[in-house]
């Protein structure tokens, strides 16, 4: 569960620095502050964790994927 909220919490920060980059760096409080007023394709204030959790899931694929094919490739030794 720790690993899994870590990799959630990393693709917020990499999605929330990636997007606004700028505003991180030179208004970083205000930015924060302003969240509450945005409207991000009508998600608002929580969209960074809806995108986030979306990308989370996609990877979450992947993993799944790679899980099963490296399964497949040691079953077969």
């Amino acid at each position: 569960m720790k690993k899994e909220l870590v990799i959630y919490f990393g693709i917020l920060i990499f999605l929330a620095l990636g997007m606004h980059y700028k505003e991180w760096l030179s208004h970083p409080v205000e930015h924060t502050m302003n969240l509450s007023h945005s409207g991000a394709y009508g998600f608002g204030a929580i969209h960074p964790l809806i995108f986030a959790f979306v990308l989370y899931l996609i990877v979450g694929l992947f993993r799944f994927i790679i899980k099963l094919v490296s399964r497949k490739k040691n079953d077969d030794k």
